[in-house]
């Protein structure tokens, strides 16, 4: 961001820790896809953080905008929802199913339940589950002085 001034001597970035603390903790995230024309679109979404994996997993209808697409474009970008201390990720999200979506379904339940104690496994199941996988993550506190001393971008190994 050199037009901001960020290429600065003062420059200090964030450590992953601070991302990581976010993405698992955060309680809604934007979710914005695109149509297989581009047509955008965004909606936050329930989505629980795996920092291990580096990978979020979320849910949505089988027949919301957001699982059309997804499924014509899967290039996608989750941020939180802190318009302060600001965290986007850029990467693809892929439909799970089987095993894969029964480990996302246990992490779903332990990070919402306690906040909503009627959802379930079943109502999951019986909706689509999805997992993002980030290609890049860009963070900025929108306050002075760190604005242009703090910005960070993270690239993530997409083959893990």
């Amino acid at each position: 961001m050199p037009d901001y001034g960020v290429d600065t001597p003062s420059w200090n970035p964030l450590p992953w820790s601070w991302a990581a603390e976010r993405l698992a903790t955060g309680r809604n995230f934007w979710l914005v896809t695109a149509s297989a024309t581009g047509r955008p679109h965004a909606l936050p979404v329930w989505a629980v953080w795996d920092d291990d994996e580096h990978r979020f997993g979320f849910s949505c209808g089988p027949r919301s905008r957001k699982a059309a697409n997804l499924a014509a474009n899967p290039q996608a970008v989750l941020t939180g929802d802190d318009t302060v201390e600001c965290l986007s990720l850029e990467g693809r999200a892929e439909l799970v199913t089987g095993e894969r979506s029964e480990t996302w379904i246990t992490r779903y339940l332990t990070k919402y339940q306690p906040i909503m104690a009627e959802l379930s496994a079943d109502f999951l199941r019986a909706n689509l589950l999805f997992e993002f996988v980030p290609e890049r993550a860009f963070a900025v506190i929108e306050r002075e002085p760190e604005f242009s001393a703090r910005a960070t971008k993270w690239r993530f190994d997409v083959d893990k």
